[in-house]
């Protein structure tokens, strides 16, 4: 976003403000990290916000493999989550054309953090990190009891259908990548059985929760991916190894073991495939690796996100590949 790019936009929500609040904008402050949505701090009438958008407010592109969600969708899905109890920001309210911001929505903000190098490491989270596993447990089995008739249409995408959309990805990529194709022969010789649906996160992982020093996991961010499918996706997805930050010994984000986190998600109601999630983290290591090193990279050279940081997380495809070799391997 340029220079003049931004005077727009800071324009545009400080009239929203005034629209919908009765009040004018302060601090509005564009939040680090999300490589692919954007996310805006800024108070107004006293009370602090976050604002949710596309890449520079754009429509929702939708490809042949998948239908992606609206924000509107997002916005919905939020709601349905508070409603059961789960800990998200409250949606106060999705952006409409007189807003002039392009698609997005407000959403109450929360403190905490997100960064796991803070989590992980900072002395100030030593007293929350060791339950952080159990919390992520008994979240998951909540999420997945949400009943899906109250949402909107989601994408519906079981393990063979998720292997399928991101192989699909890889072959529109246009690059050679034999590690990628390797675990893509292996996935498909070892896809699991197929278990009731549900509301599947879909990116539920240590960057995407909330934490504070005092209650540990207070919300749970980002739900562009959600959709339905295996439950067993979610416990897979954060015990990917690019998640743990350098933490390998803690395959749970970096802050907890698989045991504390399938106990908790048992003892809440859940059942655990643990074949399952196995294969999941093998996916889910394999999906990462095609989102930088494919889809970053091409909405970075068409310049429907020309931001760096679009740009350069395109090498971490290389990281992915050499867990995807020890992982395949039988290595943790």
């Amino acid at each position: 976003m340029g220079v003049s790019d931004k005077e727009s936009f800071e324009v545009a929500v400080a009239a929203m403000c005034e629209r919908r609040f009765g009040a004018p904008l302060d601090r509005l402050k564009r939040l680090s990290g999300g490589a692919s949505q954007e996310s805006w701090t800024f108070v107004c009438d006293g009370q602090a916000y976050v604002l949710r958008r596309n890449p520079r407010g754009l429509p929702t592109q939708q490809d042949d493999h998948a239908r992606k969600l609206t924000k509107a969708d997002e916005a919905a899905i939020i709601s349905a989550a508070a409603s059961t109890g789960i800990a998200v920001p409250r949606v106060s309210f999705i952006c409409d054309d007189d807003d002039a911001i392009g698609e997005a929505y407000v959403m109450d903000f929360i403190e905490g953090e997100t960064i796991a190098r803070k989590i992980l490491r900072d002395n100030e989270f030593d007293a929350v990190r060791p339950r952080l596993a159990e919390q992520c447990g008994e979240m998951l089995a909540a999420l997945h009891t949400i009943d899906v008739t109250t949402l909107p249409a989601l994408p519906h995408s079981d393990a063979e259908g998720e292997l399928d959309k991101y192989a699909g990805y890889l072959k529109l990529g246009g690059h050679p990548h034999p590690v990628f194709e390797l675990a893509i022969k292996w996935l498909r010789d070892n896809l699991p059985e197929k278990r009731p649906p549900a509301l599947v996160h879909g990116d539920f992982r240590n960057g995407n929760i909330m934490v504070s020093p005092e209650d540990g996991l207070v919300a749970l961010l980002d739900w562009e991916l959600t959709h339905i499918g295996d439950p067993m996706e979610d416990l897979g997805w954060p015990c990917v190894p690019s998640w743990r930050f350098g933490q390998h010994h803690m395959p749970v984000g970096g802050f907890g073991r698989r045991d504390a986190l399938y106990k908790a998600y048992v003892k809440a109601g859940g059942t655990v495939d643990e074949e399952a999630t196995r294969f999941w983290e093998i996916l889910g290591t394999l999906k990462w690796g095609i989102m930088c090193g494919v889809l970053m990279v091409s909405a970075f050279e068409s310049g429907t996100d020309p931001s760096v940081e679009r740009g350069s997380i395109g090498r971490r495809a290389s990281e992915t590949e050499i867990d995807l070799l020890r992982m395949l391997m039988g290595e943790d």
